[in-house]
């Protein structure tokens, strides 16, 4: 069969990739308009029915955890007793060392830190109060995960992706009683580790689709160059409240610049400011004082008045092509301002407010560079909110939910879910620099990041998404974000080759292919979706996007048309796609739904595998983080 008379089957064959839907939920389901709760209850219905992904002999049925590594012999026995010895992905994808892929991640075995997860007092503190909420709620925590299911968790939320088949191999026959703690070192030493949280805060601070005037490219480089040098939180919020100057040459200015596309006298930054790294949303007491916390009007603009110094301005060059003036660049200035801010109360009466930050007064006299007191106090003390925002937004990214709901509105009104472990875990981070690897060391350390997604019946009730306090006493269930589905599918089909020249020049093709999502995952407004929700448009760019049609295209280089030109009989195939894909292998069930599915051929293979692969794609399983 030629290659183009396959992709022509391609078409018609798709249709039927129901028939070996192998025990997954297809696209069909995954794009049906479920809430994130039904699509989560689901996927964990899936896998517990998985004998591969589920309790296998040899698995207590209490409660307590395993050992890491533990099924380690397992799942090689597993891969072994299929028809001999799983197949090593072939080609730069195996080797990870081409231009086409992100190198492999080797476990740091010697460096500081790594057996952080049976001696830090830190970690340990976090397993006991865990542990003590369980008891005192009447719950217990679900078994621990398998190497498989741990590993995909941990490469997505430390660096954005999915591990390659060869990674998952590797690290499922590694030995190592220390395996995971070495695993999430190296992670955190891996270029991924910077590019995903460079990611993460540029989307949160200028949003999904650049506002005008105002400089990813800068955003970026400021986020890029602290994770890289590992830079105290603390002093990038200095950076990112007081920034002033060229929208490049500074990139801290872009989060200013992003909150004024509005002449609001600074109402959106303020509100910004404080949401993002205060965990205060005090945007409602603009108007009025808050009906349901303590937040006052006159608060709100007491914040506002720290921000009315600040103004942009905006540069325009000429083209030499057209001979008419186009943007240049914008930069953030100094604004000549003192005394009070006036403000009207609901009542009509005008009322004035100083620059207050939480009860310290600052001078309001001509001179004073308010933005700069601001950060000054945002970022001092023995425990100010930027460092307790800060954990209860990192202890969400890893678990689903923050200590409080939503993880940017913090204070009595909404206590927290476990008070003394955001507490002690705020105070550490205090005391460690602000030092977010540590940070992270600590959250993927801890119990309950090595539990499996899949709920027991004695913590079914334990179920955040239908309005229950987290207990976390299993992994919940979380879309992937786009950025995290774009990489992951980079390297489960090697359909694209990214490059890796350079920083910008990478970036710059990645964003290309990258529009075509954010413009289906993102809203209208700043506060933008950045999960997989299952929307008509989603469902139809993986259905039929251009990377999922590459992907199962037979393209030359690509990791499908390596796998099947390459050795091996249908099962070590079969193997290294749901490996490439889902990071584990396929079970008995499904290899007879395959075999099923491959008998109705006429002996032609190819169309299946490319219904398999495709299947497998648009599955829940992959594009959920579990």
């Amino acid at each position: 069969m030629t290659n183009n008379d396959s992709q022509a089957k391609v078409g018609s064959s798709w249709r039927k990739a129901g028939v070996l839907a192998c025990g997954l939920s297809l696209a069909v389901s995954a794009f049906s308009g479920f809430s994130l709760f039904a699509q989560g209850a689901l996927l964990a219905q899936e896998m517990e029915a998985k004998p591969g992904m589920s309790d296998k002999p040899g698995m207590s049925d209490k409660p307590g955890m395993l050992k890491p590594g533990a099924k380690a012999a397992e799942m090689k026995g597993d891969m072994e007793a299929m028809d001999g010895p799983a197949m090593k992905a072939s080609g730069p994808k195996a080797a990870g060392g081409g231009d086409d892929l992100p190198a492999r991640v080797k476990p740091a075995t010697n460096k500081p830190g790594v057996r952080t997860a049976a001696a830090d007092p830190v970690v340990q503190f976090i397993n006991e109060s865990l542990r003590q909420g369980w008891k005192d709620n009447d719950v217990e925590p679900s078994p621990m995960a398998d190497d498989a299911e741990w590993i995909r968790r941990v490469y997505l939320d430390i660096v954005g992706r999915i591990p390659s088949a060869e990674e998952v191999q590797d690290f499922v026959a590694d030995k190592s009683k220390t395996k995971r703690s070495e695993l999430i070192e190296a992670l955190l030493e891996d270029p991924g580790y910077v590019r995903n949280f460079t990611t993460i805060w540029t989307n949160l601070c200028i949003g999904q689709r650049t506002p005008r005037r105002v400089s990813r490219t800068g955003m970026q480089k400021f986020f890029r160059e602290g994770f890289a040098k590992n830079r105290p939180w603390n002093e990038m919020v200095f950076d990112l409240v007081s920034a002033e100057g060229h929208f490049e040459k500074n990139g801290a200015t872009n989060f200013i610049l992003a909150q004024m596309q509005d002449n609001d006298d600074g109402v959106q930054l303020t509100a910004k400011t404080t949401r993002l790294f205060m965990g205060m949303q005090v945007q409602c007491t603009q108007c009025h004082n808050h009906p349901f916390n303590e937040w006052k009007q006159d608060q709100f603009w007491q914040f506002n008045s720290f921000f009315r110094q600040v103004r942009k301005m905006d540069h325009q060059k000429l083209d030499p092509r057209t001979g008419r003036q186009v943007d240049d660049y914008s930069e953030v200035l100094f604004r000549d301002f003192s005394g009070p801010v006036f403000f009207e109360k609901r009542s009509g009466l005008m009322q004035v407010a100083y620059p207050i930050y939480l009860g310290a007064e600052v001078d309001a006299s001509e001179g004073v560079d308010r933005r700069t007191e601001l950060a000054k106090l945002m970022t001092s003390g023995e425990k100010p909110l930027v460092a307790t925002a800060y954990v209860n937004r990192m202890w969400g990214h890893f678990f689903g939910y923050g200590f409080t709901r939503p993880v940017d509105d913090m204070g009595p009104h909404n206590p927290s879910s476990n008070p003394a472990l955001l507490d002690r875990l705020s105070d550490e981070f205090v005391k460690s620099g602000y030092d977010s690897r540590q940070l992270i060391r600590w959250i993927a350390n801890a119990e309950a990041y090595s539990l499996t997604s899949r709920g027991i019946k004695k913590n079914e009730r334990d179920n955040p998404a239908a309005g229950e306090t987290p207990l976390f006493s299993h992994i919940y269930v979380k879309p992937m974000r786009a950025e995290q589905l774009y990489d992951s599918l980079i390297v489960a089909t090697n359909a694209h080759k990214t490059g890796r020249a350079g920083w910008e020049q990478s970036e710059e093709q990645r964003q290309e292919w990258l529009q075509q999502f954010v413009q289906a995952f993102g809203t209208d407004d700043n506060e933008e979706s950045s999960g997989f929700d299952g929307t008509i448009p989603q469902a139809l760019m993986m259905m039929n996007g251009p990377l999922t049609r590459d992907a199962v295209a037979l393209k030359p280089g690509s990791h499908l048309a390596e796998v099947l030109a390459g050795k091996g009989n249908e099962r070590q195939k079969l193997n290294i796609l749901y490996l490439s894909v889902l990071s584990r292998m396929p079970t008995a069930a499904e290899w007879a739904r395959f075999q099923k599915y491959a008998s109705s051929s006429g002996g032609n293979l190819i169309p299946v595998y490319q219904d398999m692969f495709w299947a497998l794609l648009n599955s829940n399983e992959f594009i959920f983080i579990h």
